[in-house]
């Protein structure tokens, strides 16, 4: 399938989006380059959103099996990072929407927070670590996924892909059908509600930074 001048020039650009011409022109090697490189990605930023580790899996593993089965309908228009974590965002709020209408009990917090894997699977150095200190980053773990669980789900998208996967308000908002400034608003408001939250828990071993002055929520 030939490319358009535009979809050449992208492609020029992006190695990313010069892998998923490939895909879609059906190279055996290249969905396997584009599963490895945006696997841990998208498992991570749905292990924030929906707070679960096998869920964070099975709805990464949904992502891909819709960009395969739609790969022939691709063409490039934004980065493909961006195209990915738009589906990853309708999924995870799919999830937790039928979550609530199952009214099905969430697990508990400390066996699955969104902070790095379970206990059992926690990387060695923090294994080898005192046991004050592993104590205090489960309670860190527990707090902080309390608090992202305290945002609306807007905020929450915002928030992670914010913060976690580094994104502007540019491509947040493409990923959320928000405008840049609604974006900015979004992310004042659950900053706020943060802050709030981990008041007293996010700087247990040092004081507190000074507060910024009124009107100085930054923008990222």
């Amino acid at each position: 399938m030939p490319i358009g001048h535009t979809s050449a020039q992208m492609a020029l650009r992006d190695p990313d989006i010069r892998l998923m011409l490939r895909v879609r022109d059906d190279d055996s090697a290249a969905f396997g380059e584009l599963v490895e490189r945006f696997q841990h990605r998208l498992v991570g930023v749905m292990h924030h959103l929906v707070g679960n580790a096998d869920e964070a899996e099975d709805l990464a593993q949904e992502v891909f099996l819709r960009v395969y089965r739609n790969r022939k309908k691709y063409t490039p228009k934004a980065k493909l990072s961006t195209w990915l974590f738009t589906i990853a965002n309708n999924l995870a709020l799919n999830a937790l929407r039928d979550r609530k209408r199952r009214q099905v009990v969430p697990l508990e917090v400390s066996e699955s927070g969104p902070v790095g894997s379970r206990p059992a699977e926690a990387p060695a150095a923090t294994r080898d670590a005192p046991p004050a200190h592993q104590l205090q980053q489960q309670e860190l773990a527990v707090v902080i996924r309390r608090a992202l669980d305290g945002l609306n789900e807007r905020q929450r998208v915002a928030i992670v892909l914010n913060k976690f996967e580094d994104m502007n308000y540019t491509d947040i908002a493409e990923v959320m059908g928000l405008t840049s400034k609604g974006v900015k608003s979004l992310l004042s408001r659950a900053r706020a509600k943060l802050r709030e939250a981990l008041q007293g828990y996010i700087y247990m071993d040092a004081e507190p930074p000074p507060e910024p002055a009124a009107g100085g929520d930054e923008a990222e």
